[in-house]
Parts: C-alpha cells; sequence; structure tokens
C-alpha cells in the first residue's frame, strides 16, 4: 500500500470496473449456463474487470495496467465495427488518460519502493 492519498479519478475508474464487471458478469451468466464455449471467456473478461477495479482501490499497480489492457482488449475485439472502435477507443483514451497522469502514477507507486 502506497502512503499517498488516492485520486478521485482512480476512485471512479475503480467502482466504473467493479460495477460495469458485475453487471456484465450478471448479464452474461446464461450464455455460462448454456455451456456456449465463449461464456467461459467473456465470463473471465468481465472477472478481470473486477479484479482490476477491486485492486487499483488498494493501490495495486499492475491493477492499473490491467485495466488498461482490459480496455484495450475491448478495442480490439470491436473491429470491424467502426462505431465500437470509435466509441471504446475514445473510451480507452481517457482511460489511458486518467491513469496515467502524475497523480495517478504517484498514488501507485509502492511506498517501501519493493515489488509490485
Amino acid at each position: 500500500m502506497n502512503a499517498t492519498r488516492r485520486p478521485v479519478s482512480v476512485w471512479v475508474l475503480s467502482c466504473l470496473y467493479i460495477a460495469v464487471g458485475t453487471v456484465a458478469f450478471v448479464y452474461y451468466l446464461p450464455a455460462l449456463t448454456a455451456h456456449r464455449a465463449e461464456g467461459v471467456l467473456i465470463e473471465v473478461t468481465e472477472l478481470l474487470a473486477i479484479v482490476s477495479g477491486i485492486f487499483m482501490l488498494l493501490g495495486r499497480n499492475w491493477a492499473r495496467w490491467l485495466a488498461l489492457a482490459w480496455m484495450a482488449f475491448h478495442v480490439a475485439i470491436s473491429f470491424p465495427v467502426v462505431r465500437q472502435v470509435v466509441n471504446h477507443s475514445i473510451i480507452f483514451g481517457l482511460v489511458a488518460w486518467l491513469l496515467l497522469r502524475q497523480d495517478t502514477r504517484r498514488y501507485f507507486q509502492p511506498v517501501d519502493g519493493g515489488y509490485e
């Protein structure tokens, strides 16, 4: 854990990741129970959103990068639908800007300088 105060942007993004992951997990649960092949992959993806949200709240740097990778994955799977690519790219840009700012980087730095 770090000694700096959690930025509001991290709090908001973490809550959004947890909420989106939870709602999507419940929404796609029938695909998992119907034994559709993509159901497992969808649910794992949603669990990753929840995990990144929880651990960003705890100040874990790897969770910040997981959140960025999760959003980049959504940009990639949006192809070839241009509207989805644009929407996900805009969201990715906003998330990247919020998570890579100086105050946010400072929050995710470990206090003891140890490995995260």
